[in-house]
C-alpha cells in the first residue's frame, strides 16, 4: 500500500509540473500560482474537504476526480469550477481566473 501512494504521489506530482509548465503571474490578493506546489497548495486549501487527498471523492460518486479527465474537457472544468453543479458550490467569486485554470488544467489530465 506505501509502496501505491508513493507512484501515485510521484504520479501526480508529475501531472502538476507537466500542466504547469509555463504558468505564472498573479493569483487572487496577489499570491503568485508558480508551479506544482501552489496547484497542490490550493487543492489543499479550497477542495480536499470534498474531493479528498487521492480526488477519491468524499461526499458522494460525483465528487470522484480521479479520471474526470476522461469525462470532462478543461472548459467543462472551468466551467464547473465557476459556476458549481450538483453538491458543488460554485468558486467564481472565491478563485482567480488563474487559480481556476490552473486546477482545471491539472484536473484535465486526470485520466
Amino acid at each position: 500500500m506505501l509502496n501505491k501512494r508513493i507512484f501515485l504521489s510521484g504520479l501526480l506530482l508529475g501531472a502538476l509540473s507537466l500542466a504547469l509548465i509555463g504558468c505564472g503571474g498573479k493569483a487572487a490578493g496577489g499570491a503568485e500560482l508558480d508551479g506544482p506546489a501552489a496547484v497542490t497548495a490550493l487543492y489543499k486549501a479550497r477542495c480536499i474537504n470534498c474531493h479528498g487527498n487521492e480526488l477519491q471523492g468524499k461526499i458522494g460518486a460525483k465528487t470522484n476526480l480521479q479520471k474526470v479527465g476522461e469525462r470532462l474537457s478543461p472548459e467543462d472544468i472551468v466551467e464547473r469550477i465557476e459556476q458549481g453543479g450538483d453538491t458543488m458550490p460554485p468558486f467564481k467569486e472565491k478563485l482567480s481566473a488563474e487559480e481556476i485554470a490552473g486546477l482545471a488544467a491539472w484536473l484535465a489530465q486526470q485520466k
